[in-house]
Formats: structure tokens, sequence, C-alpha cells
């Protein structure tokens, strides 16, 4: 009896909001939400905005104590800097995004972690006497911790694209006969 730990991206397409079009009791440990039950549909965006803009939040606090060369003077810059750095990767990220789509290619999907610094460097540059960046290697390196602790608070609070979902695998009733060894399957 083994476990197996999956990720699954998932891009967000929603056509109908109020729809939920898996049935809840279907697999057990899945969680399913519906908007069926609410009675202000319009609650359910604004508390996802405050918790994707909480995680957001701690996740540059978390790369300011682990990289020297990003600093703030007080909290309110910190959440100002986190609401700047959110604004400008809902708007300007998809844009450059496009616009670099060859060396995204080419790259395989790495030069995002460049187009991230760039964006963290930014606010750093518009925010200056109050949210520091002193570098493009500092913006690097926050970039690249900002976007795996909010990768990893984004997963296990269930905001993000990215779920976890665990397995129990079971074994086959018929493994004695391969003599009981491991079994890769590809």
């Amino acid at each position: 009896m083994g476990f197996c730990v999956v990720f699954v991206l998932v891009e967000k397409v929603r056509i109908d909001p109020t729809a939920c079009f898996v049935p809840c009791n279907s697999s057990p440990g899945i969680a399913c939400s519906s908007n069926a039950g609410e009675t202000n549909p319009g609650i359910r965006p604004v508390k996802r905005f405050i918790q994707s803009w909480f995680i957001n939040t701690l996740a540059v606090l978390i790369a300011v104590y682990l990289v020297s060369g990003i600093r703030y003077n007080k909290p309110l810059d910190l959440l100002v800097a986190s609401l700047l750095l959110g604004i400008l990767n809902a708007v300007l990220r998809p844009v450059l995004m496009f616009l670099a789509l060859p060396l995204l290619i080419f790259t395989l999907g790495l030069f995002t972690l460049i187009i991230n610094a760039l964006l963290l460097y930014f606010v750093g540059y518009v925010l200056r006497p109050h949210f520091y960046v002193d570098g493009f290697w500092s913006a690097f390196w926050g970039a690249l911790i900002i976007s795996i602790v909010g990768m990893i608070l984004n997963a296990l609070t269930g905001t993000g694209s990215t779920r976890v979902r665990i397995e129990r695998s079971r074994r086959p009733p018929d493994s004695d006969r391969d003599g009981g060894g491991p079994v890769i399957d590809v």
C-alpha cells in the first residue's frame, strides 16, 4: 500500500460561475463548492481577493526576510507593495508573457522567472522610499521565493490553480505472480 501525491495545474476557464458540474460526493477527499446556497454572490470574489492579497503579502514578507536586498520601512509599505505587485501580476504580466512568448518557448518557461523579477524590481522602483529592491539579482531571488511560497500557500488553502490530491494505491490481486517486486508503469 503506497501513497501518491498529485499536483494538477488547472487553467481557470469558467463560463457559468454558479454552476458546479462535478458531483460533490463523487470522489472521497476532493472538495467541490457551489454558489447555489449563497445569498450574495458578490462576496465570493472579494473573499478570494483578500485571501490572494494576504498570501501575496505573506510571500513578500518571507522574501524580505530571506533576501538581503529587499527591505521595507513600515508594515503598511509591505501591504502596498504586495497590492501593487498583485495588480501588476494581474494586468501587466499577461502582456509581458505574450510579448516574450518566443523566449518563453525557447527557454521552456524559465523566462517567466525573469518577468517576475522585473515586475518585483519595478515595484521596488515605484515605491523606492518605502519599499526597496536593491538590484536585479535581489529581485530575481525575491521573485523566486515569492513564487514558491505563493504556490505552496495557494495549494494549502485551495485558492490558486494548484491542487494537491493524495491517493492511496492498492495492490492488484495477482501481484504475487510477478515475484512481488515493485512495478514501474510508464
